[in-house]
């Protein structure tokens, strides 16, 4: 795993998210049209090539996260965090559920000055919606380098939809999703 995720086709974009425990975000990003790839990985630590057991300390700053490709003719970056603020709660530093660390934390890495200006615009806009009666929590900032978590954490709730965390948490995550942004999935998954 001495390989980091840098490239993407210039057609394509990528998105970068954080929030709590990658194979939810996952589950969901895969469902949607116009996303080509989600990689399950970490980011913003500092040590190089992390593994699953070293991130899982907390102690070495990176965040479990999702890494997308996606079309942005066929679903904007808007429409990505739209969609990552309904999936997670915001508002909780350091922890999702019963899943607590740093590396649980809620965070966009952007990619472009372009992502940057609209993660802020979102979070400014849900703040002054006062959706959440906590504050938005979420860091944005630019994207380090990415590293793919292990084989064995790539699509997880695919291949493992009957282990308990996967029914008992990515699951309703993911029916949240497909209830809410119905017209957002791809036609495979419908």
């Amino acid at each position: 795993m001495s390989e980091s995720i840098n490239k993407s086709p210039s057609q394509l974009e990528r998105a970068t998210l954080g929030g709590g425990c990658f194979w939810c975000l996952e589950a969901v990003y895969q469902q949607i049209q116009g996303v080509k790839t989600v990689v399950s990985g970490y980011a913003g630590g500092v040590i190089p090539n992390p593994s699953y057991e070293a991130v899982c300390t907390g102690t070495t700053g990176h965040a479990e996260i999702v890494d997308i490709e996606f079309d942005p003719r066929v679903i904007s970056f808007r429409d990505l965090l739209e969609i990552f603020f309904v999936i997670h709660d915001p508002t909780t530093l350091n922890y999702q559920g019963n899943d607590h660390g740093t590396q649980y934390r809620s965070v966009i890495f952007t990619h472009s000055d372009e992502q940057f200006k609209i993660a802020q615009e979102v979070v400014r806009e849900l703040e002054d919606s006062k959706i959440y009666r906590d504050p938005v929590v979420t860091q944005i900032e630019a994207a380090p380098i990415i590293y793919p978590a292990e084989d064995y954490h790539q699509n997880y709730f695919q291949e493992h939809p009957n282990q308990g965390y996967c029914a008992f948490v990515v699951a309703p995550k993911l029916e949240k999703f497909r209830t809410k942004f119905k017209s957002l999935i791809a036609p495979q998954y419908l």
